[in-house]
């Protein structure tokens, strides 16, 4: 009896669980770091850009860090957070170059969209 009672107690307390995880990963900020261009001549056929993959990127709300990420090999990155307002940054000058800050307003239930383009400075 006392297991059938836990289990339903567990039951009633999963949707509100999922709830507040649905609410928390519901909104934040994606993108894609791209480097360009990666030979100094471009060719009709070859791409002269590609993804800028490892890059270190660092959120920061009201001064205070709240997240880090790295992109992925395709140079795509993604932070889950709450609404409000952000400004995003790479962690250190990379290889490539740099990547200047940039304020964002994340909006209830959306991912705010911000690419990236390192000059990485060949010519």
């Amino acid at each position: 009896m006392r297991i059938a009672i836990a289990l339903v107690v567990a039951s009633l307390a999963l949707p509100a669980a999922n709830a507040a995880a649905a609410e928390s990963s519901s909104s934040g900020i994606r993108g894609t770091v791209i480097k360009s261009p990666t030979s100094p001549v471009c060719q009709e056929g070859v791409p002269c850009s590609g993804p800028a993959a490892d890059v270190a990127l660092v959120v920061f709300r009201a001064g205070v860090k709240v997240a880090t990420v790295r992109t992925s090999d395709a140079g795509m990155y993604r932070f889950v957070l709450r609404p409000g307002t952000y400004v995003i940054r790479s962690v250190r000058r990379s290889m490539f170059g740099y990547i200047p800050p940039r304020t964002v307003r994340v909006r209830p239930g959306r991912f705010t969209v911000v690419n990236f383009e390192i000059d990485t400075g060949v010519r």
